[in-house]
């Protein structure tokens, strides 16, 4: 008796569990089987312009002192494997930047400049 409800246990887990595969997503509705990626291009006018006169003012913006100005496009664009490899630094590295903080840039900003940079750096 007992070896039959042992078989019968394992027959009925089996079962049971051939159907439980993370692999197997369920549609849902409206949504296709093939789905595409769209592919979100970085912009300098509405992306990096942005956080560059939010975090590299007043030292680069307005252009003046001993800093390369970042204040157009053509600039940041000469610059940009400088800037990545700056931001990317840690606070306690000689070169860190945005001078004078004690936090480096949070990630999604600084992959805000490499995508850009992947992207072909495209002005508009």
């Amino acid at each position: 008796m007992k070896k039959i409800f042992v078989f019968t246990l394992l027959i009925a887990s089996t079962i049971v569990f051939s159907y439980c595969n993370p692999s197997k997503k369920t549609a849902g509705a409206g949504s296709s089987t093939t789905t595409a990626e769209a592919k979100v291009t970085t912009h300098y006018a509405g992306n990096v312009e942005t956080i560059i006169m939010s975090k590299c003012s007043p030292c680069h913006i307005p252009p003046g002192g001993n800093k390369t100005p970042f204040n157009s496009y053509a600039s940041v664009k000469a610059n940009i494997d400088e800037i990545i490899k700056r931001i990317e630094l840690n606070p306690t590295d000689r070169g860190f930047m945005p001078f004078k903080k004690t936090e480096k840039l949070d990630e999604a900003t600084i992959n805000v400049f490499k995508q850009w940079k992947a992207d072909g750096m495209i002005e508009k």
